[in-house]
């Protein structure tokens, strides 16, 4: 039987007792079949992950003992995900997949021809951290309530923003990729590209990496996760 892996966002220490996050004791008792006494694991980007037991549960709480530390916190690349927001089933399985692939920030964006008006960001955030839970991560992903596309870029912090363009208009983005170092984002539009009044818009910013992502056309979400393995195998923990 696998050990369950928590998230917990408060202060974890060996020796310290902690209360299960909402629905987590829910989770546990009903959906798992744990009881007090059995193994779990607990963790956080800051503190890193530790071995644990349930001291205390009911239906709807639970209480951790925290036994000593398995791994210490590590530091991860910077990088982020917008994507023009997607219908519910393919957005929730983007962010799962990001969450996997260590985009460390999601940002739903909204362009012109976005395919949703908006996208639910703590529904989205519960999928972030169930995933990193599974995929033994250990820091979840923020994710952002959506924003129009110039708005976000209008903020930018100046991170190089590499923005999956129409194959001819762009590098590959191995070369793209090549001069660049984390923190970095990637960029992609709606499943009908961006219009020219958007790509205008991109092209002057000091900040954005044209990119081409291959010689197929990719839905969205096979974009998103397609460019972020890349630039993880090619600037990222993978590399």
């Amino acid at each position: 039987m696998s050990i369950p892996r928590l998230y917990l966002d408060h202060p974890l220490a060996e020796g310290a007792e902690v209360e299960a996050a909402p629905g987590q004791a829910h989770h546990l008792g009903t959906v798992l079949r744990r009881a007090a006494g059995d193994v779990v694991q607990v963790f956080n980007a800051q503190d890193g992950e530790f071995a644990a037991t349930i001291a205390h549960l009911r239906k709807d709480r639970a209480r951790f003992a925290l036994g000593p530390r398995l791994r210490a916190p590590t530091a991860e690349p910077e990088v982020r995900l917008l994507v023009a927001a997607l219908k519910r089933d393919a957005m929730d399985w983007l962010v799962e997949k990001a969450t996997e692939l260590g985009a460390t920030r999601i940002l739903p964006v909204l362009t012109r021809r976005t395919v949703a008006e908006r996208a639910n960001a703590q529904r989205l955030s519960v999928i972030a951290r169930s995933a990193a839970e599974q995929c033994e991560r250990l820091s979840v992903p923020e994710v952002a309530e959506a924003q129009p596309l110039h708005r976000v870029l209008d903020g930018w912090d100046g991170a190089p923003l590499v923005v999956a363009m129409e194959r001819r208009a762009a590098l590959p983005l191995r070369q793209a990729a090549a001069p660049l170092h984390p923190p970095l984002a990637l960029l992609v539009g709606p499943e009908g590209g961006f219009e020219g009044a958007e790509l205008d818009d991109l092209h002057r910013r000091a900040f954005v990496v044209p990119a081409a992502l291959g010689p197929r056309i990719l839905r969205a979400e096979t974009a998103a996760v397609s460019g972020l393995a890349a630039l993880q195998a090619l600037v990222g923990d993978w590399n």
